[in-house]
């Protein structure tokens, strides 16, 4: 799931969020935004047994995919395009 909030400005703040059935271990967020760097936007664990982080995007097209332990990739069908390359979200 993947909430937008907008910000003062152009910012807008998006939280990316697994379930809590989602691959033990740990996540991360990556895409364009972060260059693709594993560990920077790891997902936190909620009480509620979901997983979240939030970041700070301007306007744009970004692609993203999550990579849990072992290398596994998931993609997020609340992007708001899914193909082979991952999600695409557009702020």
């Amino acid at each position: 799931m993947i909430k937008r909030n907008k910000l003062f400005g152009n910012q807008t703040r998006v939280t990316f969020s697994l379930p809590r059935d989602a691959p033990a271990g740990t996540v991360s967020v990556v895409g364009c935004f972060n260059g693709w760097e594993p560990g920077r936007h790891e997902l936190v664990p909620r009480r509620d047994g979901t997983r979240t982080v939030t970041v700070r995007l301007g306007p744009g097209e970004y692609r993203f995919r999550y990579l849990a332990t072992g290398g596994v990739w998931l993609d997020d069908e609340a992007a708001d395009q899914v193909d082979e390359a991952g999600g695409l979200l557009r702020l």
